[in-house]
């Protein structure tokens, strides 16, 4: 293995056991804040990081070489993401336990193929749908708590949120395909465009900010390590990697190590039916690579 692929593998490895623990960060800010405050607070983190980043000199001549039509696109896509979409998707965490929330929002991958078919005009092969099939099915055991076919689901509203959080990022990222700007000029620009709608919000809601400390250490991990210094790994891997197979597969690890945390540190025991619905998750993304490849 070449030294840029070791480099790669090391910052792939680094966003993925990031991203194992927001599941348990998500769960736990969430008893102390509302979605609406710990997306605005997040929101609020993330931008000031990529403020402070966008100040070198290569991502400043980045942003100065963008066109006001991108710039404007971009602040406009903000709203989607991280705005609507990290709304949707706490607000999904505030009604049902951590793991079933988790394991439901790896099921983004389906649905961007599945949306990706029609708005990129994609063929959609056999396989796919039959990966898609597999990943629902895994749903609907979550959703039933282990009884699909009774389908008597537990709590629909919260399965209804986490699916519509794969709906909002696959659309994100189907909207990006079309966009050439520079990936940290454009969370910047993201950022930027959802802060002040967050806060009037926050504002109009007649919602304080948080005045504990495990709200504001909440939010503030959210916003760095989530929704931040992740994604400047998993980017900066997918640059220096000679397989982006090698690196995307990496991502695979997390829901285990999710899970894992979820039980030790958020002390929310792992049900059977979660891993087994899970597993049919997986399985579905690992056929649609399969069937994409």
């Amino acid at each position: 293995m070449q030294d840029t692929d070791r480099r790669a593998v090391k910052m792939g490895l680094g966003a993925v056991m990031l991203w194992s623990t927001v599941a348990t960060a998500f769960s736990l800010s969430l008893q102390y804040l509302t979605p609406l405050q710990l997306v605005t607070l997040a929101t609020a983190v993330s931008w000031c990081f990529f403020a402070i980043r966008l100040s070198s000199t290569e991502r400043w001549q980045a942003m100065r070489a963008t066109s006001p039509k991108a710039r404007a696109t971009g602040l406009l896509v903000g709203w989607l993401n991280p705005g609507l979409y990290y709304l949707v998707l706490f607000a999904a965490y505030d009604r049902l336990p951590a793991q079933e929330a988790m394991a439901i929002n790896y099921s983004w991958g389906i649905t961007l193929a599945l949306l990706a078919a029609p708005l990129l005009r994609q063929r959609l092969s056999s396989g796919a749908l039959l990966a898609a099939c597999i990943s629902y099915g895994g749903i609907v055991v979550i959703a039933t708590r282990g009884a699909p076919l009774s389908l008597d689901f537990a709590q629909p509203l919260g399965v209804g949120l986490a699916l519509l959080s794969t709906l909002l990022w696959s659309l994100y990222w189907v909207i990006n395909t079309r966009l050439s700007l520079d990936p940290e000029v454009n969370l910047f620009l993201n950022f930027s465009g959802a802060l002040p709608l967050l806060l009037a919000l926050l504002w109009l809601s007649d919602t304080p900010f948080p005045t504990v400390w495990q709200g504001w250490a909440g939010g503030l991990y959210v916003g760095l390590f989530e929704m931040g210094i992740a994604f400047v790994l998993w980017m900066g891997a997918m640059k220096a990697t000679t397989s982006t197979l090698r690196i995307s597969s990496l991502i695979f690890l997390s829901p285990p190590l999710s899970l894992l945390l979820i039980w030790v540190v958020a002390g929310e025991p792992v049900q059977a039916y979660t891993l087994f619905g899970l597993a049919l998750i997986l399985i579905g993304l690992w056929l649609q690579r399969r069937a994409e490849s």
